[in-house]
């Protein structure tokens, strides 16, 4: 459970990152900010894998780039859904999801479902070693 949270909060981070970064991303408030990475995680969670699953052939055909497009809608969807959080078009949602996904997911490699920052190396006769704090 303590991983879920801080991976939200990761996931705020890089909300909050898009939203400096990209012109067209906008959150009005801390309330709307909290609620806009809650849905996002919650939409993520449930309905970014039906859709993977059902635009796999996009995804091969496109090397992956249809991802991204996927998560673009996801986030304009929550735009929709909070006020507060403005999404003003299709080309800031991609540039969005471009940098949540790569934020989020280099931050996440960092964390293990415990909610511990964990370290994975690889010694001279090719073993992996796992060094957690």
């Amino acid at each position: 459970m303590k991983g879920f949270f801080i991976r939200c909060a990761i996931t705020g981070f890089a909300v909050l990152l898009a939203s400096q970064v990209i012109p067209g991303i906008e959150i009005t408030g801390v309330a709307s900010g909290i609620a806009a990475v809650v849905i996002l995680a919650f939409l993520n969670a449930i309905i970014r894998p039906v859709l993977y699953l059902l635009s796999a052939p996009f995804i091969l055909v496109t090397l992956g780039l249809f991802m991204v497009l996927i998560n673009g809608f996801l986030l304009y969807l929550v735009s929709i859904l909070v006020k507060g959080f403005i999404v003003s078009g299709f080309w800031p949602a991609v540039g969005g999801a471009l940098i949540i996904s790569l934020v989020s997911g280099v931050l996440n490699l960092w964390i293990s479902e415990q909610g511990r920052i964990e370290i994975v190396t690889h010694s001279s006769h090719g073993r992996k070693i796992r060094h957690i704090n």
